[in-house]
């Protein structure tokens, strides 16, 4: 039974054997990267590379399940890849815009 679905899996037109396996499997290492960049002053963050990231993941999460054949590890590291990058956008914007407004209140 493992052997037939490893089989399927290592035959699948997006498996191992094809670039379509590899490249989403590699681009893990963005989102990776990103998550390890929590611990990062939000200071020290890039607008540009996470409007980038996140609009990366949520493009080609879209294009991902509209290809043939559908690449689930496609979309599943794009889907990470934007959460990632909204993420880091929005600690971004609140350190930026709102910095002011959450020391006033901390004084009251």
């Amino acid at each position: 039974m493992a052997s037939s679905k490893l089989q399927a899996l290592w035959n699948h037109p997006a498996g191992p054997k094809t670039i379509h396996f590899w490249a989403p499997t590699f681009k893990w290492g963005i989102s990776i990267a990103n998550v390890a960049d929590f611990a990062k002053p939000p200071e020290k963050l890039s607008y540009p590379q996470q409007i980038a990231v996140t609009a990366t993941g949520v493009i080609w999460s879209r294009y991902s399940v509209v290809i043939t054949p559908k690449n689930w590890n496609l979309f599943s590291v794009n889907v990470a890849m934007a959460g990632t990058g909204i993420y880091q956008l929005s600690r971004k914007i609140r350190h930026d815009y709102f910095k002011g407004e959450e020391a006033a209140v901390a004084k009251e």
